[in-house]
């Protein structure tokens, strides 16, 4: 059975600490490995530091210690997606989240994309888990993890 374009929601999947993550494919700027991770002083765990990318300072999260998922660590091999920030921020319009696996390109029918309801808590920065067919992947909640990195690390005016 195939399924007209507006009938699928395309995303990317990423690995962060022992679940998976979808992205929308729209918030997707870049998906880069082996990038040059420089530290952020003073920064909370999960912002592991920073990247230049196009002229930008861009800011490193690990999804997985944010969201209490698991520790990730920053290897010369990482692999990296740049995220379009939609805050409106025009001092911050991309971040990065680091990935344990290079991301997925994924489509899924709009019909297959299920809610699961098993937890009565997400954890920090998670929208909703849905399953995909068998597998269970979190929906992360990008305002929040703006949010959470204008607290931690604001913008200079």
């Amino acid at each position: 059975m195939s399924y007209a374009s507006n009938d699928e929601i395309r995303g990317v999947l990423i690995q962060a600490g022992h679940e998976r993550v979808l992205l929308p494919n729209a918030t997707v700027a870049e998906m880069m490995s082996k990038v040059a991770v420089q530290s952020v002083p003073d920064a909370p765990a999960w912002l592991v530091g920073q990247i230049a990318w196009h002229g930008w300072d861009v800011p490193l999260l690990s999804f997985a210690r944010l969201s209490g998922l698991g520790d990730e660590l920053v290897t010369s091999n990482n692999k990296v997606v740049v995220l379009k920030a939609l805050g409106g921020n025009a001092k911050r319009p991309y971040f990065a989240l680091l990935t344990q696996t290079f991301p997925q390109l994924i489509s899924v029918p709009r019909d297959g994309l299920l809610a699961d309801a098993s937890e009565e808590t997400l954890p920090q920065g998670v929208h909703m888990r849905v399953l995909l067919g068998e597998q269970s992947a979190l929906l992360p909640d990008l305002d929040a993890l703006e949010a959470a990195l204008d607290e931690a690390y604001p913008v200079a005016g």
